[in-house]
Parts: C-alpha cells; structure tokens; sequence
C-alpha cells in the first residue's frame, strides 16, 4: 500500500531485513534515495535491524538499505507496556526551557509552583478544555499558558481578550472550565503575534502543546498521574 509523507514521499508499509549498517551509513542511503526530504537524525531501535528516521517533524522506520519504510507507525515495547514512539519524539522535539519566551505567557500557580510548565493552548481546543480538568488535580505546580489561537478568527479575538482581561487567570479558568467567554474588549496591546511566530519555529502544529522543564515536548491531552510523573522526572 502507498504512503503520502508530508506531500513529497511515497513509500510501501512494509519492513523487513536484518541490519549490518550503522547510523551514518543508514542516512546517506536515506538522503540518496529521497533528496528532497531533509533528515534529522538516524538512530538505532531496539528491534533488530531496523532503524528510527526524524524527518520532517516525525518519526519513520526503515531497515538497513531503506528498502521500506513504516510510516505513522507505533513501536510497542511489549515488557514495559510503553510507547516507544511517543518516548522518541518528546526527546527529538524537546526545546530548552530557558529558551521559552515566559514572558510573552501568564502564570497559573497552584500551591507553591516549584515545578513548571509551559502550556500552549487554543481558546476553542476541546482536548485543551480536557486537560484543564486534570491540571486541576494538581498541586506545587505553575502552569505558564501561551495563548496560541490556531482555531480561528474566533480562538484569536477569545485570546486578545483573555490577555486583555484583568484577572487573565480568572478569564481563562471561566472560559475553559466553565464555558463562559470573556466579555472583555479586545483593545490592548497582546503578545499573541510573538507567540505564534515561537511556535511556527518550533514547529507547535496543535494544541494543547507542553513543555516541561528537562525541555521535554508532549502534544495532546494526558491525565493528571502521568502530568505528575512528568513533572517530577523534570524537577
């Protein structure tokens, strides 16, 4: 069966062989048989034979002489129950947390708020409204929330007027958790441009988007025991 990857690579769902290539060996054939696609990185699994490709923004799987390819596939680790491609692409996408822009984002504290983290959320997000529920059960935490309306018009005027409001934590808790809008007038100066340019270059294509502080990148709704691990493993 042919594949589309991200428009420009097609590819049959099949893999096979038993590796005696290395990393380097396995990208150059990578990049001469696709030269258009750029390639990140090659690393070994631990599935003899069989090797992980970043490219363009994802993970691929390819044997020895890249005669094929697994694409949008899930490497299982059957012992650990454990999502051996959710692992890799939090280490693969991960950004330096000093290097967020905190100060473009407003802090939600609970407790104390020794362990952090970077939240990238859409107004009108309905796995972002999930994941409010379970940042709730949590405790010793500052949520830093990055108003990033990649909805819509409407995501967009949602945030300008949360940013706008003057308890912005209060806004934002009213609308997500309780479905009331903010009827604030959108009129101040927001920093919602700068914060969309950040995720364009860090390549944030959907929301919710956390960042914890060992830089590590999850996309998606997750409940509140696993966030807890996270942060802990951060800190």
């Amino acid at each position: 069966m042919l594949i589309k990857l991200r428009g420009c690579l097609y590819v049959m769902l099949l893999v096979s062989g038993v590796a005696a290539a290395n990393e380097a060996t396995v990208k150059r054939e990578m990049q001469r048989k696709y030269p258009g696609v750029p390639v990140h990185g090659v690393s070994k699994t631990p599935m003899p034979g069989i090797y992980e490709v970043f490219v363009n923004g994802q993970i691929v799987y390819t044997d020895e002489n890249v005669t094929y390819l697994i694409v949008r596939g899930r490497m299982i680790d059957v012992a650990r129950k454990a999502d051996l491609t959710e692992e890799r692409m939090r280490v693969l996408t991960a950004t330096k947390f000093d290097e967020i822009p905190f100060e473009l984002a407003f802090p939600k504290v609970q407790g104390k708020g020794t362990r952090k983290l970077a939240y990238f959320a859409d107004p009108n997000c309905s796995f972002c409204k999930k994941i409010e529920a379970e940042f709730a059960k949590l405790e010793d935490v500052a949520i830093y929330i990055f108003l990033y309306p990649v909805l819509g018009q409407d995501s967009y005027e949602k945030a300008r007027a949360v940013w706008c409001s003057e308890n912005r934590v209060k806004a934002w808790d009213d609308m997500m958790l309780n479905g009331k809008a903010p009827n604030t007038p959108a009129t101040c100066d927001t920093p919602i441009d700068k914060i969309l340019a950040f995720g364009q270059r860090q390549a944030i294509t959907g929301t919710p988007t956390l960042f914890f502080a060992d830089g590590q990148r999850v996309t998606g709704a997750i409940p509140a025991d696993q966030l807890r691990k996270l942060l802990d493993a951060a800190r």
